[in-house]
């Protein structure tokens, strides 16, 4: 379990910013599933979701980035929950997979062009001998504008995006599951992104404000 402990590129659990959220977010209780709860709601509802932050810079998947910011989308708020696991102690990963949104907005599908939203990220703990998905994307501001339900998360089920919405109308599918990772993989992230969404990864791109090759060899 060593590697799910450990500081990492993106899930830096070592940052003082971090540390200092995770403490105030871990709750009074030394209960590691309590403790998950705390931090999950933390991230959810704390961090503003907003799907055009994405960019090409790997330094923006980090976990603390996202919190400095206030808003981020869900790989970076997933790394955000996986840090504040691990400096707590509990173990933690990154699981990707690619699922399609039936309810995206028009701006998002014509910035994507796709319902298909590429390497989406959560987050998995363990708990009680066991790892449990948990999702903190979507805060409940923003679920409560698209009426879906929000996730909730008690530490002891998977937490995943719901099939269908309150009114009953198709809202996240899962197409195909890339695997958990220890940290984020950037080569496999970035390039799946690229091969999805290549008009997103062209030099002129106004969204991005960072360039993956340069970034990698740092």
């Amino acid at each position: 379990m060593r590697e799910y402990l450990e500081p990492g590129r993106c899930i830096d659990s070592d940052h003082p910013a971090l540390v200092e959220f995770a403490e105030k977010s871990r709750g009074s209780s030394r209960d590691p599933v309590e403790q998950a709860v705390g931090l999950y709601y933390a991230v959810r509802d704390g961090i503003r979701y907003n799907p055009y932050t994405f960019s090409r810079d790997p330094q923006t998947l980090k976990g603390s980035h996202a919190l400095l910011n206030g808003e981020s989308y869900c790989v970076p708020k997933a790394t955000l929950l996986a840090a504040c696991a691990r400096h707590c102690g509990i173990p933690a990963r990154i699981g990707l997979a690619d699922v399609r949104n039936h309810l995206a907005t028009p701006r998002l599908l014509e910035l994507l062009r796709s319902e298909v939203f590429a390497m989406h990220g959560y987050t998995e703990l363990y708990l009680r001998g066991r790892w449990v998905k948990a999702t903190p994307a979507f805060n409940l501001q923003l679920c409560r504008l698209f009426e879906v339900a929000p996730l909730e998360f008690d530490g002891l089920g998977d937490s995943v995006f719901h099939p269908f919405n309150r009114e009953g109308q198709r809202y996240m599918e899962y197409l195909l599951d890339h695997g958990r990772f220890a940290d984020v993989p950037l080569e496999l992230f970035f390039g799946h992104l690229a091969a999805v969404y290549p008009h997103l990864f062209a030099e002129d791109a106004p969204l991005l404000v960072g360039d993956f090759q340069g970034e990698a060899a740092h």
